[in-house]
Parts: C-alpha cells; sequence; structure tokens
C-alpha cells in the first residue's frame, strides 16, 4: 500500500472517530458474567427445557438479568453458552447464593435430575464492559442472526494497545463490513485474563454473511494501515496468536436473538 494512500486512510479514520468519541455515551458499569455448560450425553435438550421452562425465570427473581443464550454451529461438546447481568460483582455475588439456597429451585432441579445429572461441568468468567463497547441491550432482530464470540489473546502487555486499536478504528471498520458490535468484555479476574484478554460477540445476517464481511474486511486498505501502523508504534503483534472464534445461533428462550 502506498505511502500516501494510508495517510489518507488514517488521517481520514481518524477524524472520524474523533467526532464519534465526543458524541460517546456513559460506561455500562454493570458486572457482567459468561457461562459456558457441558450438557452430559445425550442431555443437552433437557438442560435447553430447564432454562426455558425455569432457570431464566428464577434468575430474574433472584435479581440477574438475561442477557442471551447460545449454541454453537458447530457443537461436538454439547455447549450452552449464556451472558448474565448484574449491578454489581457483589450482587451478583448475593444473587447466586440465593438462587443456589432457593427451595423451589432445589426441588425442579431434583425432578430434572431423577434420570441423571444435565450438566458434567460449568466454566464462568466475570467481565467488565470496554469503554467503547455498546450499551449492551436485550434485543430480537427482525431476522434471524448469527452470533461469533471471539476472543483475543493480548501480548505480553499490549492489551492497551488492542483495546486502543478496537476503540479507534476496528469498531467502525467493523461496521463498514456489514458487521454489527453486540458487546465489548474484558474479564475481570487476573487469573481469567484481566491483563491480556478481549472478549467480544458480533452478529451476522448468517454463517456465510460472517464469511463475505470478514473478506472484506481484511483486504480493506483502511485495515491493513491501521494494522500496520499501530504494530510499528507498539513494537509488534498487538495478539499473542490467532483469537478464537465460535460462531452461535440463539436459543429460542434467547432473550437476545
Amino acid at each position: 500500500m502506498k505511502p500516501l494512500i494510508r495517510s489518507l486512510c488514517l488521517a481520514s479514520l481518524s477524524l472520524a472517530l474523533l467526532f464519534t468519541a465526543a458524541a460517546g455515551q456513559a460506561a455500562d458499569t454493570r458486572c457482567f458474567e459468561l457461562r459456558t455448560y457441558y450438557a452430559a450425553p445425550g442431555k443437552l435438550d433437557a438442560l435447553q427445557a430447564r432454562f426455558r421452562d425455569y432457570t431464566c425465570k428464577s434468575f430474574e427473581k433472584h435479581g440477574m438479568t438475561n442477557i442471551g443464550y447460545w449454541l454453537p454451529l458447530e457443537n461436538p461438546d454439547s455447549k450452552l453458552i449464556y451472558v448474565l447481568a448484574f449491578p454489581s460483582r457483589e450482587a451478583a455475588t448475593a444473587s447466586w447464593k440465593a438462587f443456589i439456597a432457593d427451595p423451589d429451585r432445589k426441588a425442579y432441579f431434583k425432578k430434572t435430575e431423577e434420570n441423571g445429572k444435565l450438566v458434567d461441568k460449568i466454566e464462568s468468567v466475570y467481565m467488565n464492559a470496554t469503554d467503547f463497547s455498546p450499551e449492551v441491550k436485550v434485543c430480537c432482530a427482525a431476522e434471524p442472526r448469527t452470533f461469533e464470540m471471539r476472543i483475543y489473546k493480548a501480548s505480553e502487555k499490549k492489551l492497551p494497545n488492542l483495546l486502543a486499536r478496537f476503540r479507534n478504528h476496528t469498531c467502525k471498520l467493523f461496521e463498514k463490513h456489514g458487521i454489527t458490535n453486540v458487546a465489548y468484555w474484558t474479564p475481570t479476574d487476573p487469573k481469567q485474563g484481566a491483563d491480556d484478554t478481549l472478549i467480544y460477540i458480533l452478529a451476522h445476517k448468517s454463517k456465510d454473511a460472517c464469511e463475505a464481511s470478514f473478506k472484506g474486511f481484511r483486504a480493506d486498505p483502511a485495515w491493513i494501515a491501521v494494522k500496520e501502523a499501530s504494530e510499528k508504534a507498539a513494537g509488534g503483534s498487538l495478539t499473542a496468536k490467532k483469537p478464537d472464534s465460535v460462531l452461535m445461533k440463539p436459543t429460542d428462550f434467547s432473550q437476545m436473538k
């Protein structure tokens, strides 16, 4: 890419993003939790039924906000992935304590596990929204969407650089290529990647649309210039490895679709 063209691309992006930043919204200060359930063999449908018929309502009863529930398009591990929101980390602890102690929940779970447990393993990551994340709203699009969860592992001490690139350039370029920014988070706990991890969710019209959008994004001269400039300024790649990506479909009971 010619230096003059590269400079013009960067200058144009900087001006556009300057006005965008000036009109930015207040940061979402809620505590979010990403939970991944690995259903026991043959129990994924039963697990979904329990969420559909009981768990989501019980979560709300105990002060949890259901954001969205998804199944990977390719799901050999029988995963159910979902996100909850709480006013604070302390509120999350209190809500989970009340939910687990709820006699109705204990009875319902006992009934649904008469023929064996429904879950083999649970993973949980508490997260904060980044300052550039869209407000995480529960919404349903007019047409079905394919969601994508992407997890970036930043190179050593380069998470601020990576976040700056998303804040100032990448999010707008995603939109340019038909990709919807849903939410961006960083883990709150050091042991879970607070210092080097970015977790975010995108939405696409379909799996094919996802592939087409990223093909256009990666070939965009503006992205090529931004990537080159950001890595030069940081003294190397901003990511330690290729990001993890999971394409997902919302469950029929998901609040976000």
